[in-house]
């Protein structure tokens, strides 16, 4: 009993861990790591050990027999429970039944005890034959998703593989569309030639497709032109440039065809108003020639845009050059006859100047609104003068054949002067360069106008130098020098230009006034190369020509009078001809006069010669005296030391018969004679030919030195030759401050 007790009371707490057992746990304990179950795996595990904890009693034993301990079963004997109940089954007799009994109750109670065991041992052999079972589908599971994975990855390899052969098919794919589709567009320009070809031939230049072949067919051949390398390029070039040429002519049929049909239209006007003897107007013909012909602009503006547009390529250059042509051929015809006419009217009634005045401003008019009317036609080309040329220089040589001959047989310097001033500043200065645009077309012939005035005025200024001042021959008057002077009522002392007084070119020799009158003509209407020649050949001219009339007077009057005379007119030609230098140089011009040097030399040569002579007047006896003591003193000197001098120059200078005290005493007092007599003379003279004070100021201070001087040299050898009382009793000579005051009161 104890045994089946502790059998029960350890089958209650724990079950034996047998090598089954074990080996089922560690199964269990591999397979919980290897597959762990779910939680409701779990859950149904927990609650089928909670069935099988208790086990229900055999149905032999009395469940209120059974002993209410927690870790053991108490199972009353048999003939207790008989005894209680009153159940006896069988009777224990012998040693043989109760082995029998006890081997049968040992095998009920070991039944009883083991069976949950071994139902929980069979549950689990099911459960690890399952798990077994479970283990080996995962196995195989696990077999099919390696195999899985890598058929997977075989998979993802093969399409990868597939889609980047895809995706360089598609490249591929790309780059021949691409190169089909620039082959294609390369292969339009060639292709091209078919479609223009016979759109050319059913178009004509008004209609809306010429323009857009026309700029199809330059593409094709800029294409063609930048691609030879291509095959039959060179022929397909000259093709295209056939149907370009014909195009081209096509356009300059057109235009010729407008322009000629406007031309008409505007001759058949203009015919019809003088058939009806209506005078046609100024303002008529504007009207008609100008008006229809910007209709006629309108008509062609589209296509000559187009050429314009397309002018840098040499083809478009030609056909816009030959349009020009057209155009200005055209305008010739109907403009040419009016201006001729215009022209002609102001050459009958006009002279020379009133001419050139009028027929430069009816011309500007007339290219004023030509270059408008172009304008309308070729607005891009407006700019170019050139382009206009072949109308404009026509109606301009209108006008130049009109004054040539007239300017061929001018010889007045004056009216020369007035066309160089008219063309120069009116017409070039103020009109045409404020309107430059517009009017360049007519600078060229105006320029060409201005230089041949110029060389007409070049030459009769040559032949006025010659034959006026050259070749003058003066009259009786001309050569009456004082008395000329004297005569002159109107004559300012102090004024020496015509702007102080006009009537001062009356007092002058001829030719010099007619040489600054030519200088002064000249000097706006040449160039300053030209008017520097001119110039340096007038003045030389008109210093000779100077020159000999002085000689004449100086024979006719005094030498005096010619040194002054040509004293006088040397300083005022000198004068006269600064102001064209002082000009000149404030333009940044030069006015070359280094030749007049000889005026220069002239000038100065024949104010010395003047000086010398007034003191020679003057101081002559005093000269000579110094002069004489100098050669005594010299011949003194002479001899020799040891000779015994005896002659006459031996004596002292007082004692010599030449410079006796009585003597020096008569030459001091004849010069003193002659400066209060003599000098007041010259200088009343010098007043006379020179009315500037400055100018004799000049000119007299040498001769007051040269006077000065004299008298020092002479008082000098006074002092040191004669004694004090002789120099004041008997000479009695004037002291040099004296002399000084006495002279500066003559100016």
């Amino acid at each position: 009993m104890a045994t089946t007790k502790a059998a029960a009371g350890a089958g209650s707490t724990s079950l034996p861990k047998t090598g089954a057992i074990s080996k089922g746990y560690n199964f269990a304990s591999t397979w919980e790591q290897n597959a762990p179950l779910t939680e409701q795996q779990q859950a149904a595990i927990v609650a089928l050990s909670h069935t099988f904890a208790e086990r229900p009693f055999p149905v032999k034993l009395s469940q209120e027999h059974v002993g209410g301990q927690d870790n053991g079963l108490s199972i009353s004997t048999k003939h207790s429970t008989m005894e209680e109940t009153g159940e006896i089954e069988a009777v224990l007799v012998n040693t043989n039944q109760f082995y029998k009994w006890f081997t049968d109750l040992e095998a009920a109670m070991k039944s009883e005890t083991e069976e949950k065991y071994q139902h929980y041992l069979t549950s689990l052999t099911e459960r690890i034959q399952t798990c077994d079972g479970i283990l080996h589908q995962v196995d195989e599971t696990l077999d099919l998703f390696n195999l899985l994975q890598l058929q997977h990855q075989e998979v993802a390899t093969k399409t990868k593989t597939l889609h980047d052969a895809c995706d360089r098919v598609l490249i591929e794919k790309q780059k021949l569309i691409e190169f089909a589709e620039a082959l294609r567009t390369k292969l339009n320009y060639f292709d091209e030639l078919e479609n223009v070809a016979t759109n050319f031939y059913s178009v004509n230049v008004a209609s809306g497709n010429f323009l857009a072949l026309l700029k199809r067919l330059d593409e094709c051949i800029s294409y063609v032109e930048s691609n030879p390398q291509y095959a039959e390029s060179s022929v397909y070039l000259v093709k295209f440039r056939q149907l370009q040429s014909r195009a081209l002519g096509m356009i300059r049929s057109h235009v010729l065809s407008v322009l000629k049909s406007t031309s008409s239209q505007v001759q058949a006007a203009i015919r019809s108003s003088s058939d009806s003897k209506m005078a046609v107007s100024e303002g008529v013909e504007a009207s008609v020639i100008y008006v229809r012909f910007k209709a006629a602009a309108s008509e062609l503006k589209p296509v000559l845009e187009e050429i314009e547009r397309r002018s840098p390529r040499k083809e478009y250059v030609q056909i816009l050059a030959e349009c020009h042509k057209l155009y200005c051929e055209q305008r010739l015809s109907l403009v040419k006859g009016i201006v001729h006419r215009r022209i002609s009217e102001f050459a009958k009634k006009d002279k020379l100047p009133s001419l050139t005045r009028s027929g430069c401003a009816y011309l500007m008019q007339v290219c004023q609104l030509e270059h408008q009317l172009f304008d309308h036609f070729f607005p891009s080309s407006a700019e170019d003068i050139s382009s206009l040329a072949p109308l404009i220089d026509p109606l301009c040589m209108y006008l130049y054949d009109t004054l040539r001959p007239k300017l061929i047989h001018e010889a007045n310097l004056d009216i020369l002067c007035e066309l160089v001033d008219i063309l120069k500043v009116e017409v070039l200065g103020e009109k045409v360069n404020r309107r430059s645009e517009s009017l360049a077309g007519l600078r060229p012939t105006l320029d060409r106008i201005l230089e041949d005035v110029q060389e007409r005025l070049t030459f009769r200024a040559r032949s006025h130098i010659r034959d006026e001042i050259s070749n003058y021959i003066p009259f009786g008057e001309d050569l009456d020098y004082p008395a000329k002077l004297e005569q002159s009522p109107e004559m300012k002392p102090e004024a020496t230009s015509a702007d102080e007084n006009p009537d001062v070119f009356k007092t002058w020799y001829p030719p010099l006034e007619k040489t600054l009158s030519c200088l002064s003509k000249l000097y706006r209407c040449l160039e300053p190369t030209v008017f520097t020649g001119l110039a340096q050949e007038a003045v030389e001219v008109c210093s000779m020509s100077i020159q000999k009339a002085s000689k004449l007077i100086a024979k006719r009057s005094s030498p005096m009078d010619g040194q002054l005379f040509l004293i006088k007119h040397l300083l005022i030609l000198r004068e006269q001809i600064a102001p064209f230098d002082i000009e000149f140089s404030v333009t940044h011009k030069e006015l070359d006069f280094s030749h007049l040097l000889e005026l220069e030399k002239s000038l100065k040569a024949t104010c010395e010669e003047f000086i010398m002579s007034v003191t020679k007047l003057v101081v002559d006896p005093m000269l000579s005296f110094v002069t004489k003591v100098t050669a005594v003193k010299v011949a003194l000197s002479s001899g020799s030391p040891n000779q015994k001098i005896e002659s006459p120059m031996a004596k002292p200078l007082k004692d010599q018969a030449f410079a006796t005290p009585d003597k020096v005493a008569e030459l001091v007092q004849k010069v003193s004679v002659t400066i209060h007599q003599e000098l007041p003379r010259v200088m009343a003279k010098m007043k006379l030919y020179l009315q500037n004070q400055s100018t004799r100021t000049i000119l007299f201070k040498p001769i007051k030195s040269n006077i000065v001087e004299a008298h020092t040299q002479v008082l000098s050898l006074l002092k040191s030759e004669y004694s004090h009382e002789e120099i004041q009793g008997i000479i009695n000579m004037t002291s040099i401050q004296d002399l000084q005051l006495q002279l500066d009161s003559l100016l």
